[in-house]
């Protein structure tokens, strides 16, 4: 790696354990789904999120994908047909681990309620912190761009066993800006940021070899983040820089 004055950083499997998405953000969508929309049924935010999911759930009737149901309105049907519709929409798309608008805003909009309670709390690595106050004492800049929604993001880095993370980042990205796995996402990044004419100088860390691909092809500098439980790494990684903790990054 050469100099580089910006870092763009993942989340999941980079800086925050694959286990804690899998084992608690998710699980505590899909076991309190219900209640939680009993509970705010008659918020307009829950409104506006279940509009998001009805305009995808048509998108995905129109497609034909399979397990895609539509959504009805409340003039349409009643308040239990409307949530059973939810449910059913989420679970799927979850056990597909899609990552798509819609529902990785509902995600978000369910955890904002837990980080507030107490009742979640983010978990990032060891080495995060000290390679954050390294880079920002640096004059470096940083960034996260993940497939969870930018309101999830900060939730995540703004309630963390570690404290509040919120002040080390500048700005956050999510596949509003287009998919991780395609290079003009990355393009797109360097055009917010005003660094288009200089993605050689970027810093792109990410656990997700096709997301690595994208960037390099974009001029970003790559490095992979091997962590416990990642996915395992095939031969196409062995050309790019590869760590198990970020104090091996230079």
């Amino acid at each position: 790696m050469s100099n580089y004055d910006t870092v763009i950083l993942d989340i999941e499997g980079t800086i925050t354990p694959i286990t804690f998405v899998k084992e608690t953000l998710f699980p505590y969508v899909t076991s309190g789904l219900s209640s939680f929309l009993d509970r705010t049924w008659d918020s307009p935010e829950l409104k506006t999120q279940i509009d998001l999911l009805r305009e995808q759930a048509k998108k995905d009737v129109d497609a034909k994908l399979e397990h895609a149901i539509l959504i009805p309105t409340e003039n349409q049907a009643s308040s239990q047909e409307v949530k059973d519709a939810v449910i059913k929409t989420i679970q799927w798309q979850m056990k597909a681990d899609r990552k798509i608008g819609a529902l990785k805003s509902f995600q978000g909009f369910m955890w904002k309620e837990g980080y507030e309670s107490g009742e979640l709390r983010g978990v990032v690595y060891d080495d995060v912190v000290p390679a954050l106050e390294k880079w920002k004492a640096a004059g470096k800049t940083i960034y996260i761009y993940s497939s969870g929604s930018v309101p999830a993001q900060k939730l995540l880095v703004g309630y963390t066993t570690k404290g509040d993370l919120m002040h080390f980042f500048s700005g956050y990205f999510d596949t509003g800006v287009g998919l991780k796995t395609e290079s003009e996402s990355y393009k797109n990044i360097a055009k917010l940021i005003k660094k288009e004419n200089d993605t050689n100088n970027i810093l792109f860390v990410t656990d997700n070899i096709n997301e690595i691909v994208a960037a390099t092809e974009a001029g970003y500098q790559v490095v992979i983040s091997d962590r416990p439980g990642n996915a395992p790494l095939g031969p196409e990684s062995k050309q790019y820089k590869i760590v198990t903790s970020f104090d091996q990054i230079e």
